[in-house]
């Protein structure tokens, strides 16, 4: 068990007066145990008590080391482990659970009565997340890295004709052979006007001059999640296109310096936001600023307007603007920034320079 992270939860737990918590979203159960398994439809959970009656039911198909740090309830397919969970649940306490847990998991428990009550209790779990620790930050450090490596060798493959599912294929190849564990999600590979969708999901687009290629890639190292956008411009470049991409550019750049322990999320947006609305493009910049990342590629947290939060030391976050002009252009530039005890630490070093591939 990672004790401190574990700690971490039950402090959350106290605040949202809860005892006892059921966690059966696997990768919950990874940050705190460092064990990874996928039970797929078959009942996985970690029960964590504040008297430190901690447990974990695995199924007898799952092999687990013996220093796991935790109480093992081991069962097969044909025994109750609902029966197991009931015995263990304190029934006059209420009992939370993550977001996650499945109604065929959570149902049976309501029915037996096995707590006083059932409470959302996934914000204890998502606030330890949202503050990575040493091993976790030099994880996501080596994650980047492996990214940064990634984009500065697919841009080799830019050639006239090529598709943007082309790029998407090759980049995973080369991933694989940089020893990333997997991807943190789907490539995005966008030419000419599919850029002005944000999300654009590669297709048969041909690569032609006079094209911008927005590419947003990530993969994962141990687990951990990197996250990066880069725009390019292929064979030759617009002063309209350099305006736009100067303004993101800029908008990224300014905003990154803000970031600091302390302060409003919300700021961080503000400051990007204004520097685009001030040239004109504030109506195609259509989403927040940016997202926490860790375990996954988008985590609980964002850099928007709506936050209420402010940056503390150990948040990981993207600082993502964007410009998106229909049947023309998208522009997005986009690092992830690690919040530190005295300011912050970016940690993708692929150049942000306006390039043109030739």
């Amino acid at each position: 068990m990672k004790q401190n992270r574990v700690e971490a939860v039950l402090k959350n737990m106290e605040s949202l007066n809860l005892s006892q918590i059921l966690i059966t979203d696997p990768l919950a159960i990874f940050y705190l145990t460092g064990r990874m398994i996928k039970p797929f439809e078959r009942f996985y959970a970690l029960y964590l008590n504040q008297n430190g009656n901690h447990k974990i039911f695995i199924n007898q198909l799952e092999t687990v080391p013996e220093d796991l740090g935790v109480e093992k309830v081991r069962f097969t397919d044909s025994d109750s482990y609902m029966d197991l969970v009931i015995k263990t649940t304190d029934h006059t306490e209420p009992l939370g659970i993550d977001k996650n847990m499945p109604a065929r998991f959570l149902l049976p428990l309501i029915d037996q009565k096995a707590a006083s009550g059932f409470v959302n209790a996934s914000l204890a779990l998502d606030q330890a997340r949202a503050v990575k620790d040493i091993q976790e930050q030099e994880l996501m450090r080596k994650a980047s890295h492996l990214n940064d490596t990634a984009m500065a060798e697919i841009t080799h493959f830019f050639k006239e004709g090529v598709t943007e599912t082309d790029l998407a294929e090759q980049l995973k190849k080369i991933y694989r052979d940089l020893g990333a564990d997997g991807l943190s999600f789907e490539p995005l590979f966008a030419f000419g006007s599919n850029a002005a969708s944000g999300h654009h999901w590669p297709d048969d687009t041909r690569l032609k001059p006079g094209d911008c290629i927005l590419v947003d890639i990530g993969c994962t190292w141990e687990g951990y999640c990197s996250d990066m956008t880069r725009t390019f411009f292929y064979k030759n470049v617009t002063q309209h296109q350099q305006e736009v991409y100067h303004t993101v550019l800029k908008a990224n750049e300014e905003a990154e310096k803000a970031v600091t322990p302390g302060i409003p999320l919300s700021s961080l947006d503000q400051i990007a936001r204004g520097i685009i609305t001030d040239k004109g493009y504030g109506s195609a910049f259509t989403h927040r600023l940016g997202h926490f990342i860790g375990l996954e590629d988008h985590e609980f947290g964002d850099v928007s307007s709506a936050s209420a939060d402010r940056a503390v030391p150990g948040n990981i976050f993207s600082i993502e603007p964007g410009v998106y002009l229909e049947n023309d252009m998208g522009v997005r530039v986009e690092d992830l920034v690690l919040v530190t005890d005295h300011g912050h630490e970016i940690l993708n070093h692929f150049s942000k320079e306006l390039t043109v591939i030739d």
